[in-house]
């Protein structure tokens, strides 16, 4: 994906100095030769970490390496002071690893104490106030330390995503969805770049590139994605000028960010002016890792980003829309299996989710808006959604979300879209989340999170739970199992 990080691990190896060097010199070897062995991308750094000279010569190395990912492995009990001190100099993720013992036939020389040099290396990251991840088991064999760095890869893809993101808004939050309006000051908090634009300034955009001569292959690279589905040929160069409006636009106005999404104002008044609903290019530029939230939802916008950074698939957003009636339920028994028609809900949007994610799909118009604006007539101006049954398979809904007094909060529920047949309009799926009928009251509404959530193709609660609390989010909530009750869920 064009749109995403990269992400260089690097390991480096500290040592106490009363503690041989040479023995976490040797166990940094045997977790890189791990690595390799599974196909795990890593950096070997050669400086060895005893004392603050170390940590220079090591940061000099972690640069000419082009390093942006940190693991921080300590082979013996590690000197905590210029451990964590190279974690606050290093810019960029860093993760906290130990080494177990490794034979019961060499606990002298042999013996590194790695297992109690962790804690007061967590000890000394409180001193210096950092955040670090540290893995849900962080004391392990060459071969576990391997694993942990695969599962810090995509936290850290997050982590580095975040910190080169700037977020591009076209509109005011609409009157109606003031569900989606949430201070911005928390965006620079965490290290996110915002820069809001009017209305006037997207449609002076798009009028820019009426002559375009991109505009006809990328008309044409439409009509090969739609295939059968493309229902409104005619529409496909003014929705081709508006696509190289925006991407233009984000090349130019990129600056010191290297990442962007956007969060545009989609109605009522954008069909009256371009002609089109522009879902239809919310749906490719997500494909391409440029999220487009609809309803100028900034904190959306945010959320799909970091699904896709931690997938490296296109993400959505989508409303939790609605429930499922008990005879599609009734019907569905054979697909529906464990779970409770509590279990299920409806995620729905007007037709912005990437053709790569769909089941089927066709360009069609969008009823909602049809029904506002040419009741009666046929569709002209609310043409451009990409409309059909959104795949089934694992997903994961997530949110991070800003309250009205600026604080941060989040949650992560996974769970699966199911192979029923949606029978209704937009792009849409059946959605199934174990005990989801209690997260919606006790997390969603308890915490007032907004109806959009954004949906990662994938099971990546793990990953997205990690990287929260990498970029310091303390409130997270998820779907509890039944029988574990929510803070302010009743016992009777």
């Amino acid at each position: 994906m064009k749109n995403v990080p990269v992400v260089t691990a690097g390991i480096v190896a500290v040592s106490r100095d009363c503690f041989p060097a040479e023995l976490s010199r040797k166990r940094r070897v045997k977790v890189v030769e791990e690595c390799r062995a599974k196909n795990i991308p890593v950096v070997e750094l050669q400086t060895l970490v005893e004392n603050e000279t170390d940590v220079l010569e090591a940061l000099e190395e972690l640069r000419e390496k082009k390093v942006n990912a940190l693991v921080l492995y300590l082979g013996n009990f590690g000197p905590e002071g210029p451990t964590t001190l190279l974690a606050k100099k290093f810019d960029g993720p860093v993760m906290l690893a130990a080494a177990a013992e490794e034979t019961g036939k060499d606990l002298f020389d042999g013996r590194g104490d790695a297992y109690c040099g962790l804690l007061s290396a967590s000890y000394n990251v409180g001193l210096r106030n950092l955040n670090v991840h540290i893995p849900r088991d962080p004391v392990g064999t060459a071969s576990a330390v391997a694993t942990m760095i695969r599962e810090f890869i995509p936290v850290a893809r997050v982590f580095i995503g975040l910190k080169k993101l700037k977020i591009f808004s076209f509109g005011p939050r609409p009157y109606d969805f003031l569900t989606c309006h949430a201070p911005i000051k928390p965006l620079y908090d965490i290290g996110v770049e915002i820069m809001e634009n009017s209305e006037l300034d997207m449609y002076d955009l798009y009028l820019s590139k009426k002559s375009d001569s991109r505009i006809k292959s990328v008309a044409a690279d439409m009509a090969k994605e739609l295939g059968k589905g493309n229902m409104y040929p005619d529409l496909l160069e003014p929705l081709a000028q508006f696509e190289i409006a925006l991407l233009d636009f984000m090349e130019k106005n990129l600056g010191a960010s290297k990442y962007a999404v956007f969060a545009n104002k989609c109605w009522p008044s954008f069909e009256k002016y371009f002609g089109f609903v522009p879902c239809f290019i919310n749906s490719r530029l997500a494909t391409h890792g440029i999220p487009i939230s609809c309803e100028s939802d900034i904190y959306g916008a945010l959320s799909e980003y970091i699904c896709t950074c931690a997938t490296e698939m296109p993400a959505a957003i989508l409303d939790i829309n609605n429930t499922v009636p008990q005879d599609m339920y009734d019907e569905a028994r054979a697909t529906v299996g464990s779970y409770s028609n509590n279990d299920l809900f409806m995620g729905f949007h007007c037709g912005n989710t990437s053709s790569a994610c769909m089941a089927s799909f066709s360009m069609k118009y969008q009823l909602i808006m049809h029904r506002l604006m040419e009741a009666g007539k046929e569709p002209k101006i609310t043409r451009g959604t990409l409309e059909g049954q959104i795949r089934p398979g694992a997903m994961t809904i997530f949110r991070l979300q800003s309250t009205a007094d600026a604080e941060m909060k989040a949650y992560v529920a996974e769970g699966e879209i199911l192979n029923i047949d949606p029978k209704s309009f937009g792009c849409i799926a059946v959605f199934a989340v174990k005990e989801m009928a209690r997260f919606y009251r006790y997390g969603l509404l308890e915490k007032r999170f907004p109806h959009h959530t954004a949906v990662a193709f994938d099971h990546s609660g793990r990953t997205l739970w990690d990287a929260m609390n990498l970029i310091g989010i303390k409130d997270l909530s998820f779907n509890r199992p039944a029988g574990t009750l929510y803070e302010s869920e009743g016992a009777f």
